[in-house]
């Protein structure tokens, strides 16, 4: 079964590579989301440096609903998505694998631009950990929350603003962690690990449940 999953895997990241929001398009958009707040804020070091961390974390979530109307839709077009019905693998598994294919491709090049974005913010190298060391962790729940809103809309023609409307308010707890978290790593009231703590928690309870609903969105627009 290795075999098929890793196949799917890598058929899934040339997908999305591709189609409906690459990585490259995705780190443009955060690159710009974050040259313009400053203009917005003023261009005083001490404000950018205590609401970087917010940024860089709103400005990554925007920039990944860019992709996820494409998650299943390409599927659904072009017929694979009733083969992986009929497949012998879960379509639990497939969705799971989807779904680690869209984040290498589209999350992990925003993980990797955050702390050159930082410095623009005038992040210090311990905050800038912490928001790598967040965006890593909570990238994750944004993906696979995101398969939810995408398999509920994969049939409404332009409905990228429907999913945004589905998804963005499950994404709060994330960014409310995440943002903690990512402020925590420089000092101050809260310890670090607490906010980190329950993004991980958050993280893998996205994994174990979103999934499953994905899942079964699919099969009800199957019948």
């Amino acid at each position: 079964m290795t075999a098929p999953l890793s196949a799917l895997f890598l058929r899934e990241w040339r997908i999305a590579r591709r189609v409906g929001g690459s990585g490259a398009m995705g780190v443009v958009f955060f690159l710009t989301l974050v040259v313009i707040v400053p203009f917005a804020v003023g261009p005083d070091p001490n404000l950018l440096s205590r609401i970087g961390p917010a940024i860089l974390w709103i400005a990554a979530l925007l920039a990944s609903l860019l992709a996820f109307d494409r998650l299943f839709q390409a599927d659904a077009e072009d017929g694979s998505l009733d083969l992986l019905h009929l497949s012998d693998t879960p379509l639990e598994v497939a969705v799971l694998i989807k779904c680690a294919a869209h984040w290498a491709a589209t999350g992990l090049p925003l993980i990797i631009a955050a702390p050159f974005l930082g410095l623009m913010l005038q992040q210090e190298p311990m905050a800038l950990a912490g928001v790598v060391a967040t965006l890593f962790v909570g990238t994750p729940a944004l993906t696979l929350v995101g398969a939810i809103g995408a398999a509920a809309t994969v049939t409404v023609r332009r409905g990228g603003l429907l999913m945004a409307l589905l998804v963005l308010p499950l994404t709060i707890p994330v960014l409310i962690f995440g943002v903690s978290a990512s402020e925590a790593a420089t000092g101050g009231a809260v310890p670090f690990l607490s906010p980190f703590a329950i993004l991980c928690a958050i993280s893998l309870a996205a994994l174990a449940l979103c999934p499953f609903a994905a899942a079964a969105a699919l099969r009800n627009l199957g019948e």
